[in-house]
């Protein structure tokens, strides 16, 4: 009889040790799952930290180069003076102070990103050239004859378009009522 029990037993603990193993397994696989879940979380949040870190140095150099239009802006009208003084200071010894003074001050400008905008004898584009007058010629039609105020980019940002005077092509007609 106290065999029997021990059989009993024995099936009865197997049965409670499997029931428990289950259990566990079931556990362990909501667990597993939790961990999964929570480690891509974390790739997700890591992912979108990076993105926000490129996203803020971008936001960084943005500024800096704002700041930089806005002084370069300032310091084009002290450009501008220079260039219309040194004509007038062609009998004066001091020109060749004044010309070299402005050349500095022209090649800082140039390596923060300054260039003049190039446009005589070029064909108007309104994104570098704005027109102030027009002349009748025979160029071609919309061609810049004339730079009447010097124009600038900072890097590839135009940020003072050239004022132009630009051709209205006139065709020469001959004949019978024209000599």
């Amino acid at each position: 009889m106290q065999l029997l029990m021990d059989t009993d037993d024995i099936q009865l603990k197997k049965q409670q040790l499997m029931e428990e193993i289950e259990r566990l397994k079931t556990e362990l696989d909501k667990k597993t799952r939790l961990a999964e879940e929570r480690l891509n979380q974390l790739k997700y949040l890591q992912s979108d930290f990076e993105n926000y870190r490129k996203w803020s140095e971008k936001e960084k150099e943005s500024i800096i180069v704002l700041a930089n239009e806005n002084l370069i802006k300032d310091l084009l009208i002290t450009l501008d003076d220079f260039e219309r003084a040194l004509p007038s200071l062609e009998q004066e010894k001091n020109k060749a102070g004044m010309e070299m003074i402005y050349k500095n001050f022209a090649k800082i400008l140039s390596a923060y990103g300054l260039q003049p905008i190039d446009c005589v004898g070029k064909k108007f584009d309104p994104h570098f050239h704005e027109v102030l007058c027009t002349e009748k010629c025979a160029n071609e039609q919309n061609t810049v004859l004339e730079e009447l105020g010097k124009g600038y980019r900072l890097k590839s940002k135009v940020i003072r378009p050239s004022k132009v005077k630009i051709a209205e092509h006139v065709v020469e007609d001959k004949g019978e009522n024209n000599e």
